[in-house]
């Protein structure tokens, strides 16, 4: 949970309405902002904080590729979270599919075969 970043939102250039999120980036020195809308952290608007806005399906690869492990087993727990399906690994890659992650369920089904 990030505090104190309010007095930052009206300084940042990015879109107006996301603003208060990449003030809350800045606040809290984070290096990347996973978002599906990359449209609204331009590389200007972010360039100057050291803040990277990357993808979901771009972040997930780059953590499959660095922490293989850690991820695989990140993304059993999940399946096994649910109390309804999916509850399998099987069964939850084509929702990760469909919310807009398609090259991440492809390399993630390569490791577990």
């Amino acid at each position: 949970m990030v505090t104190g970043y309010e007095s930052l939102i009206d300084g940042m250039a990015n879109d107006p309405k996301d603003r208060h999120v990449l003030a809350a980036a800045v606040r809290a020195n984070a290096e990347v902002i996973v978002t599906y809308n990359l449209r609204d952290f331009p590389e200007p608007a972010l360039k100057p904080y050291d803040i990277l806005a990357v993808h979901p399906d771009d972040f997930l690869l780059d953590q499959l590729d660095l922490y293989a492990g850690l991820t695989v087993a990140v993304i059993e727990q999940q399946a096994a979270s649910y109390r309804r399906e999916p509850t399998t690994v099987a069964g939850l890659l084509p929702l990760l599919e469909r919310a807009g992650l398609p090259r991440f369920t492809a390399e993630f089904r390569r490791h577990i075969r």
